[in-house]
């Protein structure tokens, strides 16, 4: 059975096998390692595309090629070498479905032993050949055929025992050339590695296996202790009711475990309810937070609305009120009569007032980054403030900790260096001369040895208590 949604580059290269002359079907197939190689390794687009080369009997003409004469293909070695690493790749990670018996027990051993004749006969190419250059050809495709033989071997670690017990097998181990018996010795030695790494995952999952038969038989033992524990409790109980109070406390001990089980049973079916309502739950609540959101939206529209249109309000008055308003208006411009003015007057107080307007404008953007350098300044303050109160003492100060707290400011820089001369000053200054000193007293530096370079002034500090 053909698989849906096949691949059109898989379909386009069935029909042309199967049209083309059997000399030509080898490099054809070799198209297939450029598929294999533009798909995303362990995609699920590759093993669609494995599927298909499958179902299409892709992989068994491949293996029919490998079985032919090397003369009678075009490429040689190289061509054949490259089928075994098309073949290796598209059968590790392959999911043969409705064929799978087929496909575990005929086609892989058939595959592996397929390489190992390969090998053999490459072996014997080797051997006799003259040439440096053909020795090295034939060494190469030797090399590819082992390690796709190796990676068949990673996929289907259960063709470990027909490798192993195979003749051909044998005889490539016996070989008496030093690369051949290195490429092969190479290969044995990743064999055994994942047989044993085979073995440890067996043990560790049959160990797996009695650790849970163990719990499943220690709960059971538990379980029966606790029915045993019971009912010996209950015919301890019994024995002390009287036998006419025997009916009854029968009757109150089927009461209460009625009332257990329907407690259990209750709150499972409330848990069953609720674990099915919470979509419904979770949908109820954004609902309502999406609302909530919506009208706080809309409210706050509407007091902007309000704010920026209150002329607005007077859509509700009446026509009496509106002629009383009009009356009100009119009385005030005859008491208040306008003054005539030119119009040049007009455009030299238009100019004015452009002009304040452009001062004021100004002066507020100036003020507007006054006020962002002071709010930068002061961050950076209080930044300098933490880092000086956590910084350590210069005895406990490691590595890089001191470069930390160099000062980018010179004033603060030359400061700090004053205060630190004047008590470098005050310390080596002899016993004598400190007599005379109070606490407040500022010893003065002089300009010479306060002429050194503040770029790599250190800003001491301790550590907090």
């Amino acid at each position: 059975m053909k698989p849906t949604g096949t691949d059109p580059r898989i379909l386009s290269l069935a029909a042309e096998v199967a049209k083309s002359p059997e000399q030509n079907v080898p490099v054809i197939l070799l198209k297939l390692k450029e598929i294999i190689n533009n798909t995303p390794l362990g995609s699920s687009e590759l093993k669609k595309i494995k599927q298909d080369i499958y179902c299409y009997d892709l992989i068994q003409y491949c293996l029919l090629v490998l079985s032919q004469d090397c003369s009678r293909i075009q490429g040689g070695w190289t061509t054949i070498s490259q089928l075994t690493q098309i073949l290796s790749h598209c059968c590790v990670g392959l999911e043969p479905g409705e064929d799978a018996e087929e496909f575990y027990n005929e086609l892989l051993p058939s595959a592996a032993e397929n390489f190992l004749v390969l090998g053999r006969r490459l072996q014997t190419c080797f051997i006799n050949a003259a040439k440096g250059e053909e020795k090295d050809e034939l060494l190469h495709s030797f090399q590819i055929v082992t390690d796709s033989l190796f990676w068949l071997l990673g996929g289907h670690v259960q063709l470990i025992q027909n490798v192993l017990q195979s003749d051909h097998f044998l005889h490539l181990l016996q070989t008496d050339n030093v690369q051949i018996g290195s490429t092969v010795m190479t290969m044995l030695q990743n064999i055994l590695q994942i047989n044993r790494s085979k073995r440890t995952k067996i043990l560790l999952k049959l160990n797996k296996q009695k650790e849970e038969e163990h719990r499943r038989l220690q709960l059971q033992l538990q379980r029966q202790r606790a029915m045993r524990l019971s009912r010996e409790l209950r015919l301890s109980m019994l024995e002390i009711v009287h036998p006419g109070q025997v009916e009854k406390y029968n009757r109150e001990i089927e009461e209460k475990s009625a009332l257990i089980i329907q407690k259990h049973w209750r709150g499972y079916r409330e848990r069953k309810n609720f674990r099915q309502q919470r979509p419904s739950l979770t949908e109820y609540k954004a609902a309502v937070i999406l609302q909530r959101a919506t009208l706080k939206f809309l409210e706050k529209c509407r007091k902007k609305k309000k704010l920026f249109a209150p002329w607005q309000g007077l859509q509700d008055l009446t026509d009496a009120r509106r002629v009383e308003l009009k009356q009100q208006v009119d009385d005030y411009l005859r008491r208040h009569p306008s003054s005539q003015m030119s119009d040049v007057t007009s455009r030299e107080l238009h100019s004015q007032a452009q002009e304040q307007l452009q001062h004021y404008l100004m002066g507020r953007a100036l003020e507007e980054r006054a006020q962002q350098h002071r709010e930068a300044l002061m961050a950076q303050i209080s930044t300098n403030i933490e880092q000086l109160m956590k910084a350590p003492s210069l005895k406990e100060a490691e590595g890089k900790e001191p470069e930390l707290f160099l000062s980018r400011s010179r004033p603060v820089a030359a400061k700090a260096k004053q205060a630190h001369l004047t008590t470098l000053k005050h310390i080596q200054a002899p016993w004598w001369k400190k007599l005379r000193e109070e606490a407040g007293d500022e010893i003065d530096v002089p300009k010479d040895e306060f002429s050194v370079e503040l770029g790599t002034l250190f800003i001491g500090g301790t550590k907090p208590p």
